[in-house]
């Protein structure tokens, strides 16, 4: 699992996934300069520990290194609401206070999802709107804020 990446990182990451092209570290320095003041050598050290941590590849081109994402922003993200999914205490918990925090536009993405990795999901299976959410709330009998209060003070498993 990845851990998240720092603030620095971040923002070298965001911009090898949006330009999805191999880069150098010049042009990531010349974006970055334009919201904050940094030095070449940071960020060819930033870049460099994103080699080694296995985030970018590298490949030489005259007296340069390009660099190119190993994997995509989506990965990173999906690998992450794994991470803390799978460290709930009570994951059926969270993610009813997770859809419960979604909007509208995010919930209709979700169920777009959803009909792409289980294709024979009927469409009235995932009902419009919001009731995502609700019905969720109301399968588990508990409000978001309860169902979130519950995955936060569950008791610990046996042998835990």
């Amino acid at each position: 699992m990845p851990r998240q990446l720092g603030e620095l990182e971040d923002a070298v990451m965001t911009r090898v996934w949006q330009w999805n092209r191999p880069v150098t570290v010049r042009e990531v320095l010349e974006d970055l300069q334009q919201e904050r003041s940094i030095a070449y050598t940071t960020v060819m050290t930033v870049m460099d520990n994103l080699h080694q941590k296995g985030w970018v590849r590298r490949e030489v081109d005259g007296r340069a290194y390009r660099y190119t994402a190993v994997s995509t922003r989506a990965a990173y993200s999906a690998a992450l609401m794994n991470e803390a999914w799978s460290r709930s205490d009570n994951p059926a918990a969270a993610l009813v206070a997770f859809f419960g925090m979604m909007s509208a536009e995010q919930r209709e993405a979700l169920r777009d999802a959803m009909r792409i990795v289980v294709p024979a999901l009927p469409e009235d299976a995932v009902p419009p709107g919001g009731e995502v959410a609700d019905e969720a709330v109301g399968a588990a009998g508990e409000g978001v804020d309860e169902a979130a209060e519950a995955a936060d003070g569950a008791e610990p498993e046996a042998g835990r």
